[in-house]
């Protein structure tokens, strides 16, 4: 049995032992209806019954929103998990084995490293708590949440932590106390909670803070993000990022708050740790707080899986307005419905929510200004309605619209702002708008999918999901040059961004490539094709080395179109030696392409 043979047969294997309606009953309510079950569904909000469970086929369907798919499709887009997660999660359920991935001496052992950053990271958790709540040294960090409003319930929930004062503490307090767990100082400052000095010694990173646990989306700490207690500088610190914290990937408050954003639809996102807990302690708890980093594409599209609307909460100041704007092509790419709710002057969500309570917070997210709207409207504040002016707002609209996905909305988008500016539509595109696109020429074709890439490209997706660790090889080789599609530059960008995280594994581009018809090319090549897990790597060095052909070929030839088309111009200025010149030149590259087509 091939490979493709027995991946094809196990994922058969689960699909048949797994109870699609007993896994989705899990997260939904359902009723029987004749030979089908129904419920309320999960990806959308609605108030009569439209998402149907069909247990012969093994289905399921929304009428409403069109979501549909196996249980391995229920499991990805409710779980928030990648394709090779809900796999290894129902083949634990139903008892299935999974063949063992080969790992190679470096994989296993950048595994194990990461295994210990968990471990060093949830130990240092379980101290820093201990201390805030049982120590008589920790009362200084007590009184200070008492007086910040934090109870003893939200100090549990969120397993906040208190890392003393050095007077007190010591400027070794956790590190020798990992230390006597057997953990090595060096991994100890990998996770980012020790600092090396210049003689080679070590000391705390977190001193006098209030610590906030970072959980990943499967509940393990990460990192930390700490607030000092007196005066001193910086006054928020986090974690350094590590091979298992990436700031811009995630967010403080999803792991504790995923299910109540699923349910409410909505997200709110503060710019501080504080003013979460603050918002959770009056009941608003669907809320999250980017780490310390401005919100980010990969944030939005991790909200995605959990709500159709993100409110911003940000101050009226020219920081929070360029905030604001910076993330509106991320909403548009992401298709996620943006807002903001501009806090009152001299506020933040932890002072308003004291003053007013939850209902001053409520009242203001429910008057929030779509994002794309908010914007416009400070772009007029900022530039004003003169010819200038207009022009100005113009070119800043211009990047806006064009990262508009669905050719409606981008239509609607040039109609509704040509029309406050007093402008054509014809006259709105003709300006900024039209330079902008053809910047965006000069990268390519407009950007298609994996599937509707040319054959040789096509291959070239294949190859380098299958066998990263030929990238660099191949980029030697000129892959850059040849490279002209936003779908594979962008694939090449993602592989570049793991590999240097360590080793990749295929299947981490499942929670990296922007576009859900990709995700799903790579998931299905990943069921269907060998990777580097084969024998010897012989076929992916042929591969490999078949591809490099294939590049410097496609080079050859575009040396040979520009060699023609410098060659014209030589003939029409009447420079004829250098046209003899250029003819040579142009030889010489015919001889190389025949060479490499044998």
């Amino acid at each position: 049995m091939t490979l493709i043979d027995q991946r094809d047969e196990i994922k058969n294997r689960i699909r048949e032992a797994a109870d699609i309606v007993q896994v989705i009953g899990e997260c939904v309510e359902l009723k029987k209806a004749g030979s089908r079950f129904t419920g309320l569904c999960p990806f959308h909000a609605e108030k009569t019954a439209s998402f149907s469970v069909n247990p012969q086929g093994q289905f399921f369907h929304c009428f409403g929103c069109g979501e549909s798919g196996d249980v391995f499709s229920f499991m990805m887009k409710y779980h928030h998990l990648t394709f090779p997660d809900a796999l290894k999660d129902l083949a634990g359920r139903y008892h299935v084995d999974l063949p063992e991935r080969k790992m190679s001496d470096a994989d296993r052992a950048r595994m194990q490293k990461r295994d210990q950053l968990y471990r060093i990271n949830k130990s240092a958790s379980t101290i820093y708590q201990d201390y805030l709540l049982s120590s008589e040294n920790g009362e200084s960090a007590r009184e200070y949440l008492r007086q910040r409003g934090v109870p003893d319930e939200i100090i549990i929930k969120y397993q906040l932590g208190y890392a003393p004062d050095p007077d007190v503490g010591g400027w070794k307090f956790i590190t020798s106390r990992l230390q006597s767990k057997k953990f090595s100082t060096v991994l100890i400052e990998q996770a980012g909670l020790a600092v090396k000095k210049d003689n080679g010694g070590y000391y705390d990173r977190f001193r006098d803070r209030v610590l906030f646990p970072i959980f990943d989306m499967s509940g393990r700490v990460v990192a930390f993000g700490g607030r000092i207690l007196g005066e001193g500088k910086p006054k928020y610190m986090n974690s350094p990022e590590s091979m298992i914290f990436d700031k811009s990937r995630l967010l403080f408050g999803l792991h504790q708050h995923r299910e109540v954003i699923r349910k409410s639809r909505r997200a709110l996102v503060v710019e501080g740790n504080f003013d979460l807990l603050l918002l959770a302690v009056h009941g608003i708890d669907n809320v999250v707080a980017p780490l310390g980093t401005a919100l980010t594409r990969q944030h939005i599209k991790s909200l995605r899986g959990y709500c159709d609307e993100v409110v911003l909460l940000f101050d009226g100041d020219s920081a929070g307005l360029k905030a604001a704007r910076r993330s509106i092509p991320f909403f548009l790419a992401e298709q996620v419905e943006g807002k903001v709710a501009l806090l009152p002057h001299g506020h933040d969500p932890d002072s308003l929510v004291r003053e007013k309570g939850a209902t001053g917070i409520t009242d203001l997210v429910e008057r929030a200004k779509p994002l794309a709207e908010f914007v416009f409207e400070a772009l007029v504040e900022e530039f004003g309605l003169t010819l200038s002016g207009k022009s100005l707002i113009m070119q800043e609209l211009a990047a806006l619209v064009q990262e508009a996905s669905d050719p409606g909305q981008k239509d609607l988008m040039v109609a509704h702002f040509s029309e406050k500016l007093g402008v054509s539509p014809a006259r709105f595109l003709s300006g900024p708008v039209r330079s902008f696109q053809a910047e965006r020429q000069d990268v390519g074709e407009s950007s298609r999918s994996f599937q509707q890439l040319p054959r040789k490209q096509r291959q070239l997706v294949d190859f380098l999901v299958l066998y990263p660790e030929f990238l660099q090889e191949l980029q030697k080789g000129g892959l850059a040059k040849v490279v002209t599609e936003p779908a594979l530059q962008e694939l090449v960008h993602s592989l570049e961004q793991l590999g240097k995280m360590g080793p990749v594994a295929p299947e981490q581009l499942l929670s990296l490539l922007p576009g859900e018809k990709d995700r799903q090319y790579v998931a299905d090549l990943l069921m269907r094709g060998a990777g580097a897990g084969d024998e010897d790597g012989e076929r992916g060095k042929a591969l490999c080395d078949e591809l490099l052909l294939w590049i410097k070929s496609a080079l050859r030839q575009r040396d040979g179109a520009s060699l023609q088309k410098q060659i014209h111009e030589a003939q029409r200025s009447g420079d004829f030696a250098l046209v003899e010149s250029l003819l040579k030149e142009k030889m010489n590259v015919i001889r190389e392409k025949r060479l490499l087509s044998r």
